[in-house]
């Protein structure tokens, strides 16, 4: 188990995360590639106890990076499914916490909607944001390099972009390429230990 010198939260969504979201067996990825684990995050962010670690731990790391890289953040979100719980979530403890300027949350789709306003973005998110983009899991990096392009073809800057769990098969590396950081709260390494 990684050590969590500074955050009893985060250990408890790591432990959270390990008994609800990590399976074994044999898998076929979004990217569609084999695998011989599964990740699923929804079983840990749409959990009650879950969605309140996840908040308080996504909200503790975009402020540290936002401080670290000296850019404020107005608000959160990424692709649906799965960054719509942790958009919400992040949100919420930001407003809880009394942040002068509470995250706002948005949901980006994955087509424009063909009828209203034709809007890819619903919520919290309005052209000149500076955002961070947001992932349950990064495998290949491309569900996030696909919210990253509809941010800022709708106007948006992307800070960073921070996810639960990196699965360390080059998404991380292929996003970074692109020219923006990515910062995880957890790595595949660390849900494998069996410590």
């Amino acid at each position: 188990m990684p050590d969590f010198p500074q955050s009893d939260a985060l250990k408890d969504l790591f432990l959270l995360l390990r008994e609800k979201s990590f399976f074994t067996g044999e898998f076929t990825l979004a990217s569609g590639q084999k695998s011989t684990y599964y990740i699923d995050c929804r079983l840990t962010t749409l959990d009650p106890q879950g969605a309140c670690l996840v908040g308080a731990a996504i909200r503790n790391k975009v402020i540290e990076k936002s401080e670290e890289l000296d850019v404020p953040i107005s608000a959160i979100g990424g692709l649906t499914l799965g960054a719509d719980p942790i958009a919400l979530a992040s949100a919420m403890a930001s407003f809880q916490a009394g942040d002068p300027s509470p995250l706002k949350p948005f949901v980006v789709r994955k087509e424009p909607k063909e009828h209203g306003k034709g809007k890819q973005i619903e919520g919290g998110f309005k052209e000149g944001d500076t955002v961070v983009a947001i992932d349950d899991v990064i495998t290949t990096g491309g569900s996030t390099l696909n919210a990253i392009e509809a941010i800022e073809k709708s106007g948006g800057k992307v800070a960073f972009v921070v996810v639960l769990v990196d699965r360390q098969e080059g998404g991380k590396e292929i996003i970074e390429n692109e020219g923006y950081k990515v910062f995880s709260l957890f790595t595949r390494d660390e849900l494998l230990t069996k410590e």
